[in-house]
């Protein structure tokens, strides 16, 4: 039986290995857009007071003990760049001087990624840009309601790379307008542009969006399954001629350039998410630290292994009380067998799939017999394939059919997962 040595200790780490800070600003809502941002004025003030609760919240995880051993940082959003020459960069110093993060990721898009902003954070301890690009073809940014042209992507990505910084783009397919010939001119595009990572998704069109208020549940050809599966093949052997592999089922890097903070999140590691909308996932051993400062948050029941939490405050509730012993959460509760599901489900995200380690773990966790049984399915639809290291990984039909896969590694829980809300 595969040895679960390896696992165990990141099932009761009393801290957090990634920080996200989410900044829920926007120049303008795209399209195909559901995430917690809002089109804000660049002289809004409700962006510095934003950013200063965000400061002061990092100050309290980290007096609670909860970044000593946090490795990566990810300021998402929204569009982070909207903060601007002054306030973004300052975010960053706050960050890197509380925890020894050795990647730090900023998200900005085309029109408010400066020279005098990328020196900032740069300067601040940022080491990766991850730019929202999305197309390189003006009639398709448009479609989407995207702010910059193609020019204005190129130019900007262009000045990132040169600065020195890792830089990463995000693309899109299955997209209005675009054809097989515009997705791989974006494709050839961007890689001339020299990034060293890139993000493909295909685009979901997601209720309350404007794009579902345009087409709701109606059947598009131009993102219809068998479309997007073309697209992302087209991208996979595009971008591996160009010597980016595909580490994750959206994500592609040059030698060394993977994002790990990523990583961190389909490999059980523990984080923490602060600002509107964000998540976290501890053990609840950094639970209990979490506590010292967010005083809401209920004590556990004994079963629980693993906390879920996600921030509950608009964006102006977390600027006016600017501090967590006033933040309210939604909490998911999960006990060990349902925390080591999650494991598999997730792990299926890489291409190097699950090792023996989580193996071990999860046949201890869930039953040896479930475990293999399950894994004995999946390998007779061709969805997983046993690896050289003792493990299972994605076969390509595995990423193409990922519900079905990760089905199958959520059946094996047990129970109903508890939700709360304080």
């Amino acid at each position: 039986m595969p040895s679960a040595d390896g696992w165990e200790p990141r099932l009761h780490e009393a801290g957090a290995e990634a920080l996200y800070l989410h900044v829920p600003f926007c120049a303008r809502k795209c399209a195909y857009c559901d995430f917690a941002s809002w089109t804000t004025r660049r002289d809004d003030p409700l962006m510095g007071a934003y950013e200063a609760a965000l400061e002061r919240e990092v100050e309290e995880v980290a007096s609670a003990g909860l970044l000593g051993a946090c490795a990566t940082a990810y300021v998402g959003g929204g569009t982070p760049s909207l903060l601007g020459e002054r306030l973004l960069p300052r975010l960053v110093s706050t960050v890197t001087s509380r925890a020894p993060v050795s990647e730090l990721t900023c998200e900005a898009n085309p029109e408010s990624l400066t020279d005098a902003l990328v020196e900032g954070v740069a300067r601040s301890g940022c080491t990766r840009l991850s730019i929202g690009v999305q197309s390189l073809r003006d009639e398709e940014l448009e479609a989407l309601g995207r702010v910059h042209d193609a020019r204005l992507a190129r130019e900007r990505v262009g000045a990132a790379v040169a600065s020195g910084l890792d830089v990463s783009v995000d693309l899109m397919c299955a997209t209005p307008l675009q054809t097989d010939e515009s997705w791989d001119a974006t494709l050839e595009g961007a890689i001339a542009l020299g990034v060293g990572h890139v993000s493909v998704y295909p685009l979901a069109i997601e209720e309350g969006t404007a794009l579902w208020r345009r087409y709701g549940d109606a059947p598009v050809a131009w993102n219809d399954p068998d479309v997007q599966a073309r697209r992302m093949r087209r991208a996979e052997e595009a971008l591996g001629r160009a010597g980016l592999a595909r580490y994750e089922v959206a994500s592609y890097a040059r030698p060394g350039r993977r994002c790990e903070h990523n990583v961190a999140y389909w490999t059980g590691r523990p984080y923490l998410g602060l600002g509107v909308r964000a998540s976290s996932m501890l053990a609840r051993e950094g639970y209990e630290r979490l506590r010292r400062v967010a005083t809401s948050l209920p004590a556990l029941p004994p079963s629980a292994a693993r906390v879920r939490l996600t921030v509950a405050d608009g964006r102006v509730g977390v600027a006016e009380r600017p501090s967590l012993a006033e933040r309210h959460w939604d909490l998911e509760v999960l006990d060990e067998g349902q925390a080591a599901a999650e494991d598999l489900m997730l792990g299926f995200r890489l291409s190097s799939g699950v090792g023996p380690a989580l193996l071990g773990h999860a046949r201890g966790a869930l039953g040896a017999a479930r475990v293999d049984a399950m894994a004995e399915r999946m390998l007779a639809r061709g969805l997983v394939r046993e690896t050289a290291a003792g493990g299972i990984a994605p076969t390509e039909s595995g990423w193409l059919l990922g519900n079905e896969l990760f089905g199958a590694c959520w059946e094996l829980a047990e129970g109903t997962i508890e939700e709360l809300r304080c």
